[in-house]
């Protein structure tokens, strides 16, 4: 069995080997569910893309020590979420809290929009030390760190969204590696 889980994977495959999961089998507020399915200790690897905009600043701490339980040492949390210092009015119109468009948009139940910063916080409360890869600093300036796609896909990424090939970023994602570290 594999010991590296994608959360909300929705209809995405981008990681073969992994297991993937939706919020109603597997949700990160629901210890029972982790319990079910996994031993403390045992995963290597969580893979969230644009899943912890779904929760406040308070259930993504829970969420992440909950992530924490069941990492082993030197396991990680590779999250991304939308970026709340991309210079972009359309982009932070979808992405603000409560998104724009139909309420059965994915952007509808967003309930925060993280910055650097504050999703470094969220993290290190819970526990991690974190790594940025992907994300735009106060003045909108993109940074980007070359991560292994080996260690877990992002789709909306620099690296493998089509829409920011080349010069143009059209939707990044701010993504880090939280590592639980011994």
């Amino acid at each position: 069995m594999t010991n590296r889980i994608v959360i909300g994977a929705g209809e995405y495959n981008n990681n073969p080997g992994c297991i993937h999961t939706q919020e109603e089998e597997l949700s990160l507020l629901r210890p029972e569910d982790w319990d079910r399915k996994f031993e403390v200790n045992s995963l290597s690897a969580i893979l969230a893309e644009h899943v912890w905009e779904h929760l406040t600043f308070e259930e993504g701490i829970i969420a992440a020590k909950l992530c924490h339980t069941y990492l082993k040492t030197s396991g990680y949390i590779r999250c991304a979420v939308p970026d709340g210092y991309f210079p972009n009015e359309a982009y932070q119109h979808i992405v603000k809290i409560g998104g724009s468009g139909p309420k059965d948009h994915p952007a509808a139940s967003h309930k925060i929009v993280y910055t650097y910063t504050s999703l470094q916080q969220m993290f290190v409360l819970a526990g991690f030390e974190v790594r940025l890869l992907e994300y735009c600093d106060e003045e909108g300036h993109f940074h980007h760190t070359n991560w292994n796609r080996e260690d877990g896909i992002i789709f909306r990424s620099k690296q493998f969204d089509p829409r920011n090939q080349g010069e143009q970023l059209v939707s990044p994602s701010l993504i880090v590696d939280a590592v639980k570290c011994g």
